[in-house]
């Protein structure tokens, strides 16, 4: 899941990129809403986490710009604000949750998850595909009630695929979801993502689809 954390706090910022990449999130920080802005128009973010009191361009701006291009992935503003009226302007300008500093990792990381049920349109906070359970907030993965051992890019290609279970989704936009600005990512690195999952979950679980991507079958509930 990439996530892109706008943060001029240099001290703030780099902890909560190295805790959120520790639980599992593929993290790009920026520290200035000019930058953010322009990313946001050219790359692909599942999650975004924004401070307010931005240089160059206002949290408030990135905000209202991401929605006026139609953009919906979730947004969580982050904010040392904390009155009424910047809650209401935040969430009325298009975000999806606030959360006030100072605050705690674990909350944070709940709501991201809290936001990504939401936008899947998942009540649940478990993700159930035939004998495969798949729990985001204690991360593990377990297969006919047996813990399954996978690392944190398995699991998080895991989750990708089983919230679209029924469609098929680029190799691009896979390995954008794995990987940050900066990482080095060998050419076949999402193949032997691919390979290992493969090996736990049957040679079948996950289809590649030639020239496009992969895809996981929808559960049998579902078909």
């Amino acid at each position: 899941m990439r996530v892109l954390l706008v943060e001029d706090d240099e001290l703030l910022g780099d902890g909560l990129r190295t805790g959120l990449i520790q639980y599992g999130y593929a993290v790009d920080w920026l520290k200035d809403g000019l930058s953010a802005d322009q990313a946001l128009k050219t790359e692909n973010f599942e999650l975004v986490v924004l401070d307010l009191g931005l240089p160059k361009m206002s949290g408030i701006t990135v905000l209202q710009n991401l929605r006026s291009r139609g953009q919906t992935m979730p947004v969580l503003i982050l904010t040392a604000r904390e009155s009424i009226e910047d809650r209401v302007k935040g969430l009325d300008s298009g975000a999806d949750d606030y959360l006030t500093k100072p605050f705690d990792l674990d909350e944070l990381t709940a709501r991201l998850r809290a936001l990504q049920r939401r936008f899947s349109s998942r009540a649940e906070p478990l993700i159930q595909h035939d004998d495969i359970t798949l729990d985001p907030a204690a991360h593990t993965v377990s297969l006919k009630g047996e813990l399954v051992s996978v690392s944190r890019r398995e699991f998080a290609l895991l989750h990708k695929l089983l919230e679209n279970a029924g469609r098929v989704l680029s190799r691009e936009h896979l390995t954008q979801s794995l990987y940050g600005w900066g990482e080095d990512v060998d050419s076949n690195a999402l193949e032997v993502h691919i390979h290992n999952l493969r090996k736990k979950f049957g040679q079948d679980f996950i289809h590649t689809i030639r020239g496009i991507g992969y895809m996981i079958d929808k559960s049998k509930d579902e078909k």
